[in-house]
């Protein structure tokens, strides 16, 4: 296997023009995969030295754009009464564990998309948008048409995940993430990411392929109890090692409801 470690996008576009060649971000995902096995790319291309994926960027409208090297540790210490940043904040804070925290990315576990994960979840409720580069220049699509299937996104061969822009939110919204797992940083059995304004928007992790999202909720315990029981009927939550399908659709409604009570009491 090769190791190539660019210091421009340039270069990194023409590294991965290689078959087989894959992006090496924090590497707290792609290395466990290839020690399973799960993945033997012929080439490594790190992203470790390239300062243009790099930095948090505060744009004058109190949105952010987010290079795809941010760390996860970088991102817990974000401080922001905006909606949306203050749950990309919630939920960096509760990734894994210090050690990943400190060598994740957040363009790495955009990439890799798994289900289960904390970020699609809250870039999906959040309403940001991934921006994608490749030689053929920049392109940016919604986190909601981003994340497609099962470690499956909407990025195309040699195509990298340059950045994040992630909106402040509705004025005076807030917002609250909810994880419930086996033990304290691991992946979701059912995750819930909520901003709450006059309504609220819920994105749910772990309970099918990818985020779903339920818009324009009302705010009563009423309201959330029905729109997440109508949800754990249509959505299709797998059998796994954490849980079964029909456990998550039982503790999913509850777990909306905590997370709009959460978000509506922050200060």
């Amino acid at each position: 296997m090769e190791f190539v470690a660019p210091t421009t996008l340039e270069d990194a576009y023409r590294a991965l023009a290689t078959e087989e060649a894959l992006c090496l971000a924090g590497g707290q995902s792609l290395v466990a995969m290839m020690n399973l096995g799960l993945a033997s790319p012929a080439r490594l291309v790190s992203l470790r030295r390239i300062e243009a994926l790099r930095g948090i960027a505060r744009q004058a409208d109190g949105s952010l754009h987010i290079g795809a090297m941010t760390t996860h540790a970088e991102l817990a210490e974000l401080e922001s009464s905006a909606a949306g940043p203050s749950l990309l904040a919630q939920a960096a804070r509760v990734v894994a564990y210090p050690a990943v925290r400190a060598q994740g990315t957040l363009g790495g576990a955009v990439a890799h998309a798994d289900p289960a994960a904390d970020y699609p979840v809250v870039l999906t409720a959040a309403a940001a948008t991934i921006e994608i580069g490749s030689p053929r220049g920049t392109r940016r699509v919604a986190a909601r048409e981003f994340f497609r299937g099962i470690f499956e996104t909407a990025l195309e061969k040699g195509e990298i995940v340059t950045g994040i822009h992630l909106p402040a939110g509705p004025p005076d919204a807030r917002a609250a993430y909810e994880k419930l797992s086996l033990v304290a940083g691991d992946f979701a059995i059912v995750s819930v990411a909520a901003i709450v304004g006059r309504t609220a928007e819920i994105a749910i992790g772990g309970c099918g392929p990818k985020p779903l999202l339920l818009s324009e909720v009302g705010l009563s315990d009423e309201a959330l109890l029905a729109a997440g029981k109508r949800l754990a009927v249509v959505c299709d939550p797998s059998d796994d090692q954490r849980a079964s399908g029909s456990y998550r659709r039982k503790v999913l409604p509850g777990l909306i409801r905590r997370a709009v009570q959460a978000a509506m009491v922050r200060s």
